[in-house]
């Protein structure tokens, strides 16, 4: 199920699902710990005897945020109960603390007695082991703690009373023992003041509704690692009231969005909003230490017991490009200083990281068949991290930034790419894909080298290291012209996305179409309108079209990932928000004259129409009913998205001043 609404703020994330269930609660860094496990910790609302969790049947729900923000703007309305909810969610932009406003209104004109209930499924530290928690009577809320983790849950009604009007803990995942909710449901707590082990809780607060009219409640939830910070925490919220920190934070995070208003000037209201979101959900994926995390949402763990919370330095270069482009420089650095400190002496980075900079699990093997060492990398996850560093740089030129990072990271990893090479073709030895399924010599790995290889080339003539300078150029000359000898099949008139030589010289082309190879102009191995790349593009836009009412373009030919469809003619693979905004990407680097970015935009407003209404990207779609597949958001969704509409509008800018200057020449002619 997609994570609808993400909200954080680079310490402390939550999730909501489509039901409006609380999924993930992630502290000290973004995509670890999850103290939930992806288990709903359920909202529920007692009235007039009847009682409902907001995950039940009978609720019209309306997820979405406040304009620009990241504050939840949630409507439910329950015809049965006769009332309408408004649910104001967000996570303090400075403090790690969580609040839920709850405004809940009377719809058949008489007054309502409302109870309403937050329930909290404890596996601090990611298990259900050991876990503790207790009423705390010095706040009136609810304790959970389990070693260094702690969280409070307290409440308050109408923002002047507070602390919980009543509380319940208990056993979960027992026989006999579902979990403490199910004692929220005939609209009393047991008041069962502490247990241990695998254990839940509800917390209560009581409103009175008047007759047409509404009443406020707030929950919120601290994260600290001992009990002073969150008891200090929430005292902090009693002294300036929780309507003073959901104002803030809004007010923040608004004035954050609107860090480059010119988009404006060049794109549709839409198309706008979508991407000031995607700025707030990227930023809500990075962690406060400099982890880009690929996407938080734990339900992919159903389908691979593996989750996407890692950094891949890849896909963080990627996400660091497309902030870098929209001037959110400061939020970057920590990625780069991040990477320097996890390249390896000998110059790569490896597959994937924790969010806290230690190393992440792996399907990459160290050894061959035979026992031979390999090393388990993609090369590109070296080479963009130092592309990027030089696209950063080349935009606010602050040496003093570059000047730790120019040794351990640009002239390591630099070191490393010249040297590891395939010996026969001189392109960069073999390695894992880009998606990480294959190993071999690939299109997008070899631009990525290359291009990180251009960028140290860059950085060494900066520092007049000019001996370096010309090492990491030559490698970078050999690299381009092997690519062009052996990646370019003359015979189908395109390049090819892999090959592979084999110990007698022989070299093996995999020709798949694959969106891949929009790497070569992506990171300018070739220009885009390099007629080799036009036709590239071309067969990529022939093959990869997904050919249903859906519409977008898929990764490669008989994709299997999330496969829904067999007829590989008509669906090649599930549509992917990457994909179409890295085609998307070729229309804008090709266009001549303003009219030829209609085809551009228009796979823009793809991307707008199959968002979520809170307009957050998954990683793919389903082919027939456009239904989010797989990971829900995608850092990589948005930051492609975010990373395309900021060339769109450069683009489109530049051919509106072309066209005021042939105008103007035309005007001078004829006087």
């Amino acid at each position: 199920m997609p994570r609808d609404l993400p909200l954080g703020n680079g310490d402390f994330l939550v999730n909501f699902d489509a039901r409006y269930q609380l999924r993930d609660v992630f502290y000290p860094n973004v995509g670890l710990e999850n103290h939930t496990v992806g288990e709903p910790s359920r909202f529920g609302i007692w009235v007039d005897g009847q009682f409902s969790w907001s995950g039940d049947d009978g609720w019209q729900r309306a997820i979405n945020y406040e304009l620009e923000t990241l504050v939840g703007d949630t409507t439910l309305e329950h015809p049965k109960l006769g009332v309408r909810l408004r649910c104001r969610d967000t996570v303090d932009f400075d403090r790690n603390i969580y609040f839920k406003e709850v405004t809940v209104e009377d719809l058949v004109g008489r007054d309502r007695q409302v109870r309403l209930f937050q329930h909290f499924d404890a596996n601090l530290y990611g298990n259900d082991t050991g876990d503790s928690a207790y009423y705390d009577p010095r706040s009136q809320a609810l304790v959970h703690y389990k070693g260094r983790r702690y969280f409070l849950i307290s409440g308050s009604i109408g923002g002047s009373s507070y602390g919980l009007t009543s509380f319940a803990i208990g056993q979960k995942d027992a026989p006999g023992k579902e979990g403490t909710w199910r004692d929220a449901e005939d609209g009393e707590l047991s008041r069962n003041p502490v247990a241990q082990g695998s254990i839940d809780s509800v917390g209560m607060i009581a409103l009175a509704v008047p007759a047409h009219g509404s009443a406020t409640g707030v929950f919120w939830i601290g994260a600290g690692q001992m009990y002073d910070e969150v008891r200090e925490l929430d005292k902090l919220v009693r002294e300036r009231t929780p309507s003073s920190f959901l104002a803030r934070t809004k007010d923040y995070w608004r004035l954050w969005a609107n860090k480059d208003e010119s988009i404006a000037d060049h794109l549709p209201e839409e198309i706008c909003r979508l991407y000031k979101r995607s700025t707030l959900i990227i930023r809500t994926q990075v962690d406060n230490r400099g982890a880009i995390i690929a996407g938080n949402d734990s339900d992919v763990l159903r389908f691979n017991r593996d989750t996407y919370s890692y950094l891949w330095p890849r896909d963080g270069a990627l996400v660091a490009d497309a902030l870098d482009l929209a001037g959110y420089g400061e939020v970057t650095r920590r990625f780069f200083f991040l990477c320097g400190d996890l390249i390896t002496r000998e110059g790569y980075l490896l597959h994937k990281y924790n969010p806290d900079g230690s190393l992440g699990s792996s399907w990459h093997a160290w050894s061959t068949p035979d026992g031979r060492l390999e090393l388990p990398i993609q090369e590109d996850e070296t080479g963009l991290p130092i592309w990027a560093l030089w696209q950063h740089y080349d935009r606010d030129r602050d040496i003093e930034f570059i000047r730790p990072l120019y040794r351990k990271l640009v002239r390591t990893g630099a070191d490393f790419m010249a040297t590891y090479r395939e010996p026969r073709t001189k392109l960069p030895a073999p390695s894992f894909d880009l998606w990480e399924e294959r190993r071999g010599i690939h299109a997008f790995t070899t631009a990525a080298v290359w291009a990180g290889l251009t960028a140290a080339r860059n950085f060494a003539v900066a520092f007049g290291q000019h001996e370096l300078a010309k090492r990491y150029a030559v490698a970078a000359q050999e690299i381009r012209e092997a690519a062009l000898t052996h990646l370019w099949d003359a015979d189908r008139g395109r390049f090819v996305r892999t090959l592979s030589v084999l110990p007698d010289g022989t070299i093996v082309k995999d020709a798949t179409i694959d969106i891949s190879l929009a790497g070569i102009f992506l990171f300018g191995l070739l220009p885009a309108a390099d007629p080799r790349m036009m036709a590239t593009m071309r067969a990529i836009e022939e093959r990869l079209a997904v050919k249903t009412a859906v519409g977008g373009i898929a990764r490669y030919e008989n994709d299997s990932y999330f496969q829904i469809s067999n007829d590989i003619t008509s669906v090649p693979g599930n549509p992917w928000f990457v994909s179409t905004l890295w085609l998307a990407e070729h229309y804008i680097a090709v266009a001549e004259k303003l009219a030829d970015l209609a085809k551009a935009k228009a796979l823009l407003d793809w991307c707008a129409s199959k968002a979520l209404p809170s307009g957050v990207l998954a990683e793919q779609v389903h082919p027939y009913t456009a239904e989010p597949l797989s990971v829900s958001p995608l850092t990589w969704s948005h930051a492609a998205f975010v990373s395309a509409v900021q060339r769109y509008a450069r683009k489109s800018a530049h051919l509106q001043r072309m066209l005021r200057e042939q105008v103007a020449r035309a005007g001078e002619v004829i006087a």
